[in-house]
């Protein structure tokens, strides 16, 4: 099943446009993060290793796995919305399962439900090897809004 997810590609013009709003983030270019997978309520989001974001352990800081859990549910519910509107998160909530090492970590964002106003979306992140060895280094839930886009 996990492999069929993984094969299963979003249409170009859902792929452009999730990766045109992603290029605009700051802070998600600050990082070094960048999306690999995109697929109708799924989006994978990967974050290299690098010293600028870990803890003073070593380990991937818990602001930075929890930044690209948000993002990796918040794209994965705006492949399913109409082209003019727009995702924004309203909560989401995260448990830290064990400390996040590895080359890098990687955000999976599934939708659980997608309604007409609310979706709800599970989080993953996984610390990830050189060898490709995972781990779950984080789980969460998260519920996210669409709204129109304004008028420019």
């Amino acid at each position: 099943m996990e492999d069929q997810l993984q094969s299963e590609q979003a249409s170009p013009e859902v792929c452009k446009r999730i990766q045109d709003s992603f290029d605009r983030q700051g802070l998600m270019a600050h990082l070094g993060a960048r999306i690999t997978h995109i697929a109708p309520g799924r989006v994978h989001i990967v974050l290299p290793n690098r010293p600028e974001v870990t803890q003073q352990h070593g380990y991937f800081h818990a602001g930075a796995t929890s930044t690209i859990a948000d993002s990796a549910g918040g794209y994965a519910a705006y492949t399913l919305f109409p082209e003019d509107t727009d995702v924004l998160t309203v909560e989401y909530k995260i448990n830290l399962l064990a400390p996040a090492v590895g080359d890098h970590i990687e955000a999976v964002g599934t939708v659980l439900r997608s309604g007409r106003t609310l979706t709800v979306c599970q989080l993953e992140v996984h610390g990830v090897q050189d060898d490709g060895e995972r781990k779950l280094v984080a789980n969460g839930q998260q519920t996210l809004i669409r709204v129109n886009r304004p008028e420019r």
